[in-house]
C-alpha cells in the first residue's frame, strides 16, 4: 500500500453502471482507493458512473448519440458546440463509433489545465488519441484494458451473414486500431486476467512485459448466500446480445432441458428485435420460459443470484467476468465455457464449476442438467465458490495492488525526469 495519499484522475469514456464491466469498475475501484485514504476524481462521459460517497465526477458531456430510447440519434444545432461534437457526428454518419476517440479528446482539452492537480491519470480502456498527449504532459499516465475489443470484432465477423455487415462491422470497430497503436505508446498498462494479457499481446502487439495483471473484485457483502432458492431457475448476464456472450447457446441448451426438467432461464440484460438470442426464443417457443430483467441495481442481481439453482456463463470469450464471481460470491454453482479468463476466475472444473467448451449446447444442457438433479454436488460447487470469492477477488485487495501500481509508476516517471 502505497504511504502517501494520492490525487487521482480516474478516465471512464462510457460508464453504464449496471451492466457491462466499465461502470461497475469504475465505481467500486473509486470507491475502495477512497477508503484507502486516496482522492480520486472521475471524469466521465455519458451514460455516467453511481459512484460513492467521497468520490469526485466530472462530466465531460458529448452528443450520447446512442442514448436510449433513441440511439443513433440525430442531434439539435444547438447542440454542437465544438468541433469534437462534429467529429463525433460525422462518424457516427459513416458507421463508426468515435466515442472513444471523442472522449480522450475532450478529456485533453479538460485535464491540459488541471495536471498540477492530480498525481496520476487512469485510463479505463479508452485509448484514444488524446491520450498521448496526456502521456507526454508530466503526469503519469496508467490504463486499465479489459480484452481487447478486437475479439468482440472477430466474433461478429464470423456470425455475419453476409459482406454487407462484415463490411459495416469493420467500420464500427476501427477503432480498434487507434486502441492497438495508443497502447503500444503507453509504457503502463495493466488487465484483469492472464488470458486478457495474452490476448492484448497478439492483438495490440504490446511487450507483454508492460503489461501488470490485476484481477477486479466482487462486493462480498452485497453478494453473500442466503434467501430462497427457486428450483429450476437459471441466471445468466448478458451486457449485450452479442455472439461473444453466447446467449444464443444457453438458450439452445434450455430448450433441451425442458424435455427432462422444468426450467427458467432470466437473463441480466436485454435483447436485440433481430438478434440470434431472440431468434432462437422464436424458434424454439421460449417465450414462456425465457425471461429478460435490465437496470437492475447491486442488491437486486444478489437476491436473482441467490434465488437461482445454476448461474451459467455461456460467453465465447470473457477477459475477467464479474457475473461468475458474483455468483460464487452468492454460493450459487456456476457452469462456464473454458473460453478466455473463465477457467482462471472460476477455478478447475469440479471446483466451483463445471467447465463446457464455448459454443457447445449440447455440453452446455448436460452440464447445468447434472447439476440441477445432484443437489450435494450444487452444495459444494456453491461452497467452494463462496470461498474462492472472498480470499482472490475482493475490491479493496483490487484497490491495494492499484495503488501499488500506481505509486511504481509515479517513482518512474520520477527517475525518468531526474535523468
Amino acid at each position: 500500500m502505497t504511504s502517501a495519499p494520492l490525487r487521482i484522475a480516474l478516465l471512464s469514456y462510457r460508464s453504464k453502471p449496471h451492466s457491462g464491466g466499465q461502470g461497475i469498475y469504475v465505481r467500486h475501484l473509486s470507491r475502495e482507493l477512497v477508503r484507502l485514504g486516496h482522492q480520486v476524481e472521475v471524469f466521465s462521459g455519458p451514460p455516467l458512473p453511481d459512484l460513492d460517497e467521497g468520490v469526485g465526477l466530472t462530466v465531460l458531456p458529448s452528443l450520447d448519440l446512442y442514448r436510449e430510447p433513441d440511439p443513433f440519434r440525430t442531434p439539435k444545432l444547438a447542440e454542437f458546440r465544438t468541433p469534437v461534437d462534429v467529429l463525433e457526428w460525422a462518424a457516427m454518419c459513416t458507421g463508426a463509433f468515435p466515442e472513444p476517440l471523442t472522449f480522450s479528446l475532450r478529456a485533453w482539452r479538460h485535464l491540459r489545465e488541471r495536471l498540477a492537480g492530480f498525481d496520476i491519470v487512469h485510463d479505463n480502456q479508452c485509448l484514444g488519441y488524446g491520450l498521448l498527449p496526456l502521456s507526454r504532459s508530466g503526469t503519469p499516465l496508467v490504463a486499465t484494458i479489459h480484452h481487447p475489443i478486437t475479439v468482440d470484432r472477430d466474433l461478429e465477423l464470423v456470425a455475419a451473414p453476409d459482406w454487407k455487415r462484415r463490411l459495416s462491422l469493420r467500420r464500427w470497430y476501427a477503432f480498434t486500431r487507434m486502441q492497438a497503436r495508443v497502447a503500444r505508446n503507453l509504457p503502463w498498462l495493466t488487465t484483469v486476467s492472464q488470458a486478457a494479457r495474452d490476448e492484448i499481446v497478439e492483438a495490440f502487439r504490446v511487450p507483454a512485459e508492460r503489461l501488470r495483471v490485476i484481477g477486479v473484485g466482487v462486493d462480498v457483502d452485497t453478494f453473500s448466500p442466503g434467501g430462497e432458492r427457486i428450483n429450476g431457475r437459471i441466471v445468466t448476464v448478458a451486457s449485450a446480445d452479442v455472439p461473444l456472450k453466447g446467449l444464443a447457446e444457453l438458450i439452445e441448451a434450455v430448450a433441451k432441458l425442458r424435455a427432462d426438467h422444468d426450467v427458467e432461464l432470466v437473463v441480466v440484460g436485454s435483447a436485440r428485435p433481430d438478434g440470434a438470442a431472440a431468434k432462437a426464443i422464436t424458434r424454439l417457443g421460449l417465450e414462456d420460459a425465457v425471461r429478460f430483467v435490465s437496470g437492475i441495481s447491486d442488491a437486486e442481481l444478489a437476491d436473482l443470484f441467490r434465488s437461482a439453482t445454476v448461474a451459467a456463463v455461456p460467453s465465447r470469450y470473457e477477459g475477467f467476468s464479474l457475473p461468475a464471481v458474483e455468483a460464487m460470491a452468492c454460493g450459487i454453482p456456476l457452469v462456464v465455457t473454458t473460453a478466455g479468463a473463465l477457467p482462471e476466475v472460476a477455478g478447475p472444473d469440479g471446483l466451483a464449476s463445471l467447465h463446457v467448451a464455448p459454443g457447445d449446447a449440447e455440453a452446455l444442457s448436460a452440464a447445468i442438467g447434472r447439476l440441477l438433479d445432484d443437489e450435494p454436488l450444487r452444495r459444494r460447487l456453491g461452497e467452494q465458490g463462496r470461498l474462492r470469492a472472498v480470499e482472490q477477488f475482493t475490491w479493496r485487495r483490487t484497490a491495494i495492488r492499484t495503488a501499488e501500481w500506481y505509486a511504481e509508476a509515479i517513482a518512474a516517471n520520477q527517475n525518468r525526469k531526474s535523468r
